[in-house]
């Protein structure tokens, strides 16, 4: 249930039962990581260090992520939402880059999810590792300030989908006959 206390309480939730102070440095340290994909190249790095099943989960995670980042800029260029007004609130002005792109989806989520769907599909354990790090990244835009909930619900199911696509995809081209 939202809270009563409105945003200018100074340290309280907002209405949407958000804590509105400065995050911790590792909450914006992850969401600048994760700007244009950055992290998740460096996840894939990590994945791709040795041959196996892993390196061709990173690949589809990359394509995925990819494919996913470029499905949420073009529904943020079609839905053109405004980002949440908090430019005065200490959680939003932590951010080291301000956005100024539309809000819907959230393209860091979308990004996430997809990266992360594809890479579980391809190898479950390795997905099931790195699932809280997209989860963190999820909550990060949401603890800055910079989307609203359904923002980052609407790029998660996004990037769900993009991240399925391309695995289904990438998995049907390297399967031998077909």
């Amino acid at each position: 249930m939202p809270s009563e206390m409105s945003s200018d309480a100074g340290d309280g939730p907002d209405e949407n039962d958000l804590p509105v102070t400065r995050p911790a440095w590792p909450v914006t340290a992850l969401s600048a990581a994760a700007q244009g994909g950055l992290l998740w190249v460096l996840v894939a790095g990590v994945l791709a260090w040795r041959p196996g099943l892993r390196r061709r989960a990173a690949a589809r995670g990359l394509v995925a992520g990819a494919a996913g980042m470029a499905c949420g800029h073009a529904v943020k260029a079609a839905v053109r939402r405004p980002r949440p007004p908090a430019q005065s609130l200490p959680a939003h002005r932590a951010l080291l880059e301000q956005p100024k792109s539309s809000a819907f989806p959230s393209t860091h989520a979308t990004t996430a999810a997809a990266f992360t769907v594809a890479v579980g599909l391809t190898s479950p354990a390795t997905g099931a590792a790195i699932a809280p790090l997209a989860a963190a990244v999820c909550y990060s835009r949401l603890r800055t300030r910079a989307h609203w909930p359904t923002d980052v619900y609407g790029g998660v199911a996004i990037g769900a989908v993009a991240g399925g696509l391309v695995h289904r995809r990438l998995r049907r081209g390297s399967t031998p006959g077909k």
